[in-house]
């Protein structure tokens, strides 16, 4: 009840929400995302990035954990956030006659002490206080919304750069754009109620990347809240930008388990006079030919996906692998590349199709649609990435479900309908056999609890850990979201 009234001294008492008196579909959004039997004390909505910094300084000081939403879109990718159990309180100590009564102050945690165990005077035992399980008081999780952090900061439209708050929409930022005819050429997974700094913490690119590459290649400056509550900042609101760390790297994709971002500034693009989409289907084989060819041609697409065979049938394009390219410039420009396209694909064997303006944009919506959007509780949506050459076959290996690679890099979404731990690791060990991984977004909870969510191979675990000790040491913010506990 004292965290409680500490927060709503800080955000007022229309910015916090008892659990209890939290709307059903928020909690239904929200128990998917932490562990069963973890404790949510209530959901914290600051009005600004001051009020936000407080507020996780208070929840700091408390010892619980935090779990930092925007949209609440992206809240269950990763892995099921809880807080270790939490360690009881001990009685006055007494060693050599001193007295050791406050045990939770941070000077007295270090490294591993003796201490006698005053009920039974003979005995000793040794206790780990450096650990973050001892760090925690309530053992529970305050949720910490950054929804009502949306403000538009500084738009430089000649400069082509936007700085927001990070819990602006994603639609909503386009619409500012659009007005001085500029994007911010990101594609993300439900964007109608995604927030940027959803988007930037879950590094959620979609197909454009094809052209614009990822997210933190657009993000030139961010500002967030450290464990503590500490407000930091980091890079800036130019285009060429080289002082100091970057850490728009680091935080981009870190699923908020390094700090808690609240304003980024990002560089935008003057919006396409003219847009054009081509699909390719047809044999695997002729598709990697189309897919490497264009790759290394003059031609300059916007999107570059290869579709499984069950994603084209869904589509409506027949029964057969798929590639969806998109050409965005100026018109003549888009006319010459598409019918070059075409007749690459034509002279390959290929069945090719084009669509433009509402055709155009209804196609990728129905796809964006039907590769993420959930049937239901049991569909699992994975991550997955191979070697550009090996995304034709994966596809044909991955034939449970629907699935999209992104041409370029490699990288994509798995979507099935329902399957049990050992069909995902089976699926997990085809992407590694081509030097790559799948990684557990959306799933049961259950069935995150009996697998390896991000069932990561390679040999930066430590240098990852490290980092996280430096930047939250008593592990509050969205603990056990990232691999290995992280």
């Amino acid at each position: 009840m004292a965290l409680l009234q500490e927060l709503e001294n800080i955000v007022g008492t229309a910015g916090i929400c008892r659990w209890e008196d939290t709307q059903e579909f928020l909690q239904k959004i929200i128990a998917g995302a932490i562990a069963p039997g973890t404790k949510i004390d209530c959901i914290v909505y600051p009005n600004t990035q001051a009020e936000l910094a407080a507020a996780i300084a208070c929840v700091s000081r408390n010892h619980c954990g935090v779990l930092p939403m925007g949209g609440g879109s992206k809240l269950d990718w990763g892995g099921l956030v809880k807080t270790e159990p939490p360690i009881p309180p001990y009685p006055p100590l007494v060693r050599g006659g001193i007295e050791i009564s406050n045990i939770s102050e941070p000077p007295f945690l270090r490294g591993k002490i003796e201490i006698s165990n005053i009920s039974e005077p003979q005995s000793t035992r040794e206790i780990n206080l450096s650990e973050p399980p001892f760090l925690r008081g309530a053992g529970g999780i305050v949720a910490v919304s950054c929804d009502r952090i949306n403000r538009l900061i500084d738009r430089a439209i000649g400069d082509l750069t936007v700085t927001i708050e990070a819990g602006m929409k994603f639609t909503k930022l386009q619409e500012i754009l659009a007005n001085a005819n500029q994007f911010l050429p990101l594609d993300p997974t439900y964007s109608e109620t995604a927030t940027i700094g959803g988007i930037i913490a879950t590094a959620d690119a979609g197909s454009w990347r094809q052209k614009y590459r990822g997210v933190r290649d657009l993000l030139l400056g961010i500002t967030f809240v450290r464990a503590d509550g500490k407000i930091a900042q980091a890079g800036g609101r130019v285009v060429k930008n080289v002082a100091g760390y970057d850490l728009m790297k680091l935080l981009t994709g870190s699923y908020g388990t390094l700090g808690v971002i609240s304003q980024v500034t990002m560089r935008v693009y003057p919006l396409p006079e003219a847009s054009s989409t081509v699909i390719l289907t047809g044999e695997t084989t002729n598709l990697a030919k189309a897919t490497q060819t264009l790759l290394s041609s003059s031609l300059t697409p916007t999107a570059l996906d290869l579709l499984s065979t069950r994603l084209v049938e869904k589509l409506g394009f027949g029964k057969s692998l798929g590639l969806i390219v998109r050409f965005q410039s100026v018109a003549e420009s888009v006319k010459e590349q598409s019918t070059r396209l075409l007749e690459l694909g034509n002279h390959l064997g290929l069945k090719g199709i084009t669509c433009t303006e509402n055709d155009e944009f209804n196609l990728w919506q129905r796809l964006k649609e039907t590769i993420s959007q959930p049937v239901s509780d049991s569909t699992i949506l994975c991550k997955i990435g191979v070697t550009p050459s090996a995304a034709a076959n994966i596809l044909t290996d991955l034939n449970l479900g629907d699935s999209l690679i992104h041409g370029g890099s490699g990288l994509g979404i798995f979507r099935i309908d329902m399957a049990t731990a050992e069909i995902i690791l089976q699926l997990r060990r085809q992407c590694e056999l081509k030097g790559g991984f799948l990684t557990i977004l959306k799933a049961p909870p259950d069935l995150k609890q009996q697998i390896d969510v991000w069932g990561y191979q390679g040999n930066a675990l430590n240098l990852m850990q490290k980092i996280k000790q430096q930047f939250d040491p008593q592990n509050i913010l969205n603990p056990h979201r990232f691999l290995s506990g992280i």
